[in-house]
């Protein structure tokens, strides 16, 4: 039986949940109250003369020797898309061997520059100029480089035999993964060179890993073909 002179028994809460409440409460009152009409501030686009100052930007590319013939023969492809559709100066500097971009008053894109580095060099990398121009039209391609070696230390006859394993007989280890994750590749000596979106790259990346690392080229086949069509049915 109870004491009746005893003190009635009192629920102590804590006071974390008291602090926990508190905070309930001022959420419910907040979420109540009209929100504020939030305005958003409204920038024109600055065009590049107003980011330039006045002072031209300037890009240099160098080139080395076994593309001078190249850059030769295809220099009015090149040409023709930096001056007329980004609006660019562009030269090649016969002194210090490389290839010269610099912006003007014409130049309406700051991004401009950009692009067309990122053109030229594609092209110096030994990209084809209509491959190497997506870079110019499109907003999303990459261009990303990596070492064989980087991926597994190899010297002498094994280097050359996972080089072949890449480009396989007749390219066509290379062209295969070219067309399944619509990318392109180019192998220079122990360089891998890739241009495609940023997905593309990463599925032929880990084709040619594979390869690298000693797997059959069927197994890598089956591989990217699996990892290309979940892709496509991503999106």
């Amino acid at each position: 039986m109870e004491d009746e002179g005893a003190p009635a028994f009192v629920s102590v809460t804590k006071k974390r949940a008291q602090r926990k409440r508190k905070r309930e409460t001022e959420m419910v009152g907040m979420s109540t109250e009209s929100p504020r009409p939030s305005k958003r501030p409204e920038f024109p686009p600055v065009s590049g003369q107003h980011l330039l100052d006045g002072k031209g930007e300037i890009r240099r590319i160098p080139v080395p020797a076994h593309r001078y013939t190249p850059l030769k023969e295809s220099w009015l492809k090149i040409f023709t898309p930096i001056v007329e559709h980004l609006q660019l100066q562009v030269r090649f500097n016969l002194k210090t061997r490389n290839v010269e971009i610099k912006t003007c008053k014409d130049t309406q894109d700051i991004g401009s520059l950009t692009k067309a580095g990122d053109f030229v060099k594609a092209f110096v990398l030994g990209f084809q100029v209509e491959d190497a121009l997506a870079l110019i039209r499109l907003d999303d391609l990459f261009l990303e480089t990596f070492d064989i070696t980087d991926v597994k230390p190899l010297k002498g006859d094994h280097l050359s035999r996972a080089i072949g394993r890449i480009a396989g007989k007749g390219g066509k280890t290379k062209f295969t993964i070219e067309n399944v994750t619509r990318t392109r590749i180019v192998l220079a000596d122990s360089k891998v060179h890739i241009l495609g979106s940023f997905q593309n790259i990463k599925m032929a990346r880990t084709a040619i890993c594979n390869l690298i690392l000693g797997s059959p080229p069927s197994k890598v086949y089956g591989n990217i073909r699996s990892v290309a069509s979940r892709a496509a049915e991503r999106f």
